[in-house]
């Protein structure tokens, strides 16, 4: 048998924790440097590239000197080369050019220039800049996160069947592109005498947690249409704990300079999840 939404009861402190949770949510994207900060994401031809505000550059800047420098995008590798009039810094230090390291990589390079910075990303070997500010004005509009109210019920504890060797499961992205991502295995529960499966996947080799993309039937009514996030702890005895409370939407809910995965068809839910964040009202779409 499935477990059914009753079976995991909620912690006595159930409505604080979640409240905590939300409350630390809305700080990580309100941060100088969250997702709110984004001003632009500029994808990178071969061969040089030339950067700033000035209308006459490949990579027009939304902010930041008129000629800032040149990226040169050769055989897969990124360097750059800052114009010297220009007022930018390579990871805070007075050095004028660098290979860039794109945020496959803990620290990325970061070349910042007054309230703004950039640094490079690589999404299925296509490299692009992802420009923040933390003066934006999408950090300044913010109008805060509407959540549905906490829910208990939505708290499931439901049955782990792990797959023995892992699948993989084709998550699309707003790109247009498709990752491959690895599926340890797939939950299974029971809401209204109806079973439903979810299949996370890991987001890194040793990945700590389980990562739920999914959709619902209230995704592009009262939820974000392109689905939602949520993660879980690893299995435990066989279960595993799915809590809709903490479902939040993606940065692309927010900023149209992100890059995010879409719920692939295997999680969308012919269910209505009311749990977890709304739509965002200062949505940019």
């Amino acid at each position: 048998m499935s477990a059914k939404v009753e079976g995991g009861k909620a912690p006595a402190d159930y409505t604080k924790q979640i409240e905590t949770w939300r409350a630390q949510r809305v700080e990580r994207l309100k941060s100088p440097n969250g997702w709110l900060s984004l001003i632009g994401l500029h994808w990178l031809k071969d061969g040089r590239n030339t950067v700033g505000s000035a209308k006459d550059n490949d990579v027009v800047l939304a902010k930041g000197p008129a000629h800032l420098g040149a990226v040169l995008l050769k055989d897969g590798k990124a360097t750059i080369e800052l114009d010297a009039k220009a007022d930018a810094t390579i990871d805070g230090g007075k050095s004028k050019s660098a290979v860039l390291l794109d945020d496959s990589h803990e620290k990325p390079t970061t070349v910042a220039f007054g309230t703004a910075s950039f640094y490079l990303i690589d999404r299925n070997g296509k490299k692009g800049l992802r420009v923040k500010d933390s003066d934006a004005q999408t950090r300044k509009d913010f109008v805060g996160i509407d959540n549905y109210p906490i829910a208990p019920a939505w708290r499931i504890e439901a049955k782990w069947e792990a797959y023995q060797p892992p699948h993989t499961l084709d998550v699309p992205t707003v790109l247009g592109t498709v990752d491959k991502m690895p599926v340890p295995g797939k939950a299974v529960f029971e809401r209204d005498g109806k079973k439903y499966e979810l299949l996370p996947v890991l987001e890194e080799k040793d990945a700590k947690e389980l990562f739920f993309i999914f959709a619902d039937r209230t995704s592009g009514k009262e939820t974000y249409g392109a689905g939602r996030f949520l993660y879980a702890d690893m299995p435990k005895d066989g279960k595993v704990v799915i809590d809709f409370n903490k479902a939040y939407n993606p940065p692309c809910a927010f900023t149209p300079h992100a890059t995010c995965p879409l719920a692939p068809p295997e999680n969308r839910l012919d269910l209505t999840i009311q749990a977890g964040e709304k739509k965002y009202r200062g949505g940019h779409h």
